[in-house]
């Protein structure tokens, strides 16, 4: 039997970002976790234009080649994590973009948050980003990575988690996996 896929998304594509060395870290964690086939999703690295498909995305009508490659990429994904900041008490424009180009692609996936900010963690944009995942059919997980001023814990371009998050990214994984297990008979 073959492994569920889990994608990491990391939202965050500005310069100098606290992302990138967090979502490595998610990803040494899940694939030392060794129950997932994990795919890296760096947003910077992808360059989504802002959506530009003529047709709305619930038709997958798509007609650019960006737009083909991240709905394969996507469709073959079970659950997903998305790595991302928050600016201005919401999610970061990365995200919104990756995840309006497709619509039935998401359906029916379990998806988790790790999100960071100042006092807050990133909390009001996880909140801000609920709504639009369970628009898209996708379930969340109950715990979230939740991380106060990261870039105090990122020593040498490396991101070093508390004991705290380390078992809630854990406790993630395995509701992650759950939620597929749960799910994925649904997805058509």
């Amino acid at each position: 039997m073959s492994k569920p896929k889990l994608m990491i998304i990391v939202g965050s594509i500005r310069e100098g970002r606290s992302g990138l060395s967090i979502a490595k870290w998610a990803e040494e964690v899940a694939l030392a976790d060794g129950r997932f086939d994990v795919d890296f999703a760096d947003l910077k690295e992808i360059a989504l234009p802002l959506m530009d498909e003529p047709n709305h995305p619930s038709m997958q009508q798509y007609t650019k080649q960006h737009t083909k490659d991240w709905a394969a990429r996507v469709e073959a994904t079970d659950a997903f994590l998305f790595v991302f900041p928050e600016y201005n008490h919401s999610y970061s424009p990365a995200i919104k973009n990756a995840l309006d180009y497709l619509v039935r692609e998401w359906d029916r996936k379990a998806v988790g948050f790790i999100n960071w900010g100042g006092n807050s963690g990133g909390t009001r944009a996880q909140a801000a980003l609920r709504p639009v995942v369970a628009m898209l059919g996708m379930v969340m997980t109950h715990g979230q990575v939740e991380i106060n001023f990261p870039w105090g814990q990122i020593e040498e371009g490396t991101f070093v988690p508390n004991d705290q998050q380390t078992a809630v990214l854990q406790s993630q994984l395995d509701e992650l996996l759950k939620i597929d297990s749960a799910i994925s008979s649904l997805r058509g």
